[in-house]
């Protein structure tokens, strides 16, 4: 025999319990008693009907819908498991709607509330639109008027942008996985801006596809912005809610991703305009700016006149210095040329002198010379030559023999 533990037991059926995936996602209608509201805002009650009661406990969630109140009748929805603790079957509930609501409308709104309360709907991880769209991804049916209408809409407005089409089925069991495929693909495609996931209008059950957890999940995980434009304007699916941009209508979505090429051109215009405008201001005010720039160095600008006149005042009285030291030069350079001129050899030879030369050196004295020897003598006009004949011992010893000699003879030479 083998023995358990309590807690064995307890935990064997919680997980039991949690196993069953039919218990796992309940709508138990019935009526509220007991309701008990903790500090920390959970509520504690009990679902009941004529025969049983089934134990509830709703953890505080900040999106909540109406107060409960003990006798309502409500229809909610959670799963079943075990409080271990004290072994109590519990119904952990997630949503409770009044009821007489439809069960698609429970669905839709236990649904909202959740993705809510997750965060899939908050402003701030919205993106904004491109404002040039290049690539525009659309997700929608082939066949209906849903592509067609996006198209005439994005060529009429921006037919700079292109369309890739991600098709699908809007509708029926195949819808949702063929919405998540679909965005996948377009986010997998290179180059696309912003994605459309759109539909005509219906009922409740035609656009239920876009109220599934899988596409609203899809939709939040997209790379690429999404805008969600499902069936009229008056018609609201969790796509909406999730998808960073809800337009009212598929065209109404074509129009929010593109411009319009006419305000475009306007816009351009003016703010060419504009930039024309602020490039000549900034032209006339460096245009002035140089001007008064110039009117400024004209002012500070030395008095090149007056420069000019003792320039050439100083140039005439360095002329007339150099000209006053030339002609002292010129003075002194022909008084050495005349000191000169009277100690040139020719002219005193023009004076009626003769030079003697012996073997090319001149002869000073009577001593160097010998009877018989020839010499040269240089007078003003040429050369010839001599033939000592007598040769003395000086001026006196050739005046006494003059004085001896008669009759007085002339001299050979001079």
């Amino acid at each position: 025999m083998q023995i358990y533990a309590v807690s064995q037991i307890t935990t064997y059926l919680r997980e039991l319990l949690e196993s069953d995936l039919r218990l796992g996602d309940l709508w138990v209608g019935g009526e509220i008693s007991n309701l008990v509201r903790s500090a920390a805002g959970h509520l504690y009650f009990t679902l009941k009907d004529e025969s049983s009661q089934l134990r509830c406990v709703f953890f505080r969630r900040p999106v909540m819908g109406e107060p409960l109140e003990n006798g309502q009748q409500v229809v909610a929805h959670g799963r079943i498991s075990l409080y271990e603790t004290r072994g109590d079957l519990q119904f952990y509930v997630d949503f409770v709607q009044p009821e007489g609501v439809g069960a698609l409308q429970m669905e839709f709104e236990r649904l909202k509330a959740q993705l809510q309360e997750e965060g899939l709907f908050e402003e701030a991880r919205k993106r904004p639109l491109p404002r040039f769209p290049g690539r525009i991804g659309v997700a929608t049916s082939p066949t209906g008027a849903v592509f067609h209408d996006i198209c005439q809409v994005v060529s009429r407005r921006w037919p700079l942008a292109e369309v890739v089409l991600a098709p699908t089925a809007v509708q029926g069991s195949e819808a949702a996985p063929g919405l998540i495929d679909a965005l996948a693909a377009l986010n997998g495609e290179p180059g696309i801006d912003v994605i459309i996931v759109g539909r005509g209008g219906g009922s409740v059950e035609e656009l239920w596809a876009f109220n599934e957890e899988a596409v609203a999940r899809a939709i939040y995980a997209s790379g690429v912005p999404v805008v969600s434009g499902v069936g009229h304007e008056t018609d609201y699916t969790i796509a909406d809610f999730v998808a960073d941009v809800r337009a009212p209508t598929p065209s109404a979505a074509a129009e929010l991703v593109v411009p319009d090429r006419m305000e475009v051109l306007v816009r351009l215009g003016v703010l060419a305009a504009t930039m024309a405008g602020e490039v000549k201001g900034l032209l006339d005010e460096g245009r002035a700016g140089v001007q008064a720039t110039v009117v400024r160095l004209e002012r500070s600008a030395p008095d090149l006149a007056s420069r000019r006149l003792r320039v050439d005042e100083l140039t005439r009285m360095g002329t007339s210095a150099v000209e006053s030291c030339l002609r002292s030069l010129l003075q002194g350079v022909q008084g050495f040329s005349l000191q000169l001129r009277s100690l040139d050899p020719q002219a005193t030879l023009g004076r009626g002198y003769a030079l003697v030369q012996r073997d090319g050196q001149v002869v000073t004295s009577v001593r160097q010379v010998t009877v018989g020897e020839r010499l040269g003598v240089r007078v003003s006009d040429g050369d010839f030559a001599v033939r000592v004949d007598t040769a003395g011992r000086g001026r006196r010893g050739r005046a006494r023999r003059r004085e001896r000699r008669q009759p007085q003879q002339a001299p050979l030479f001079r």
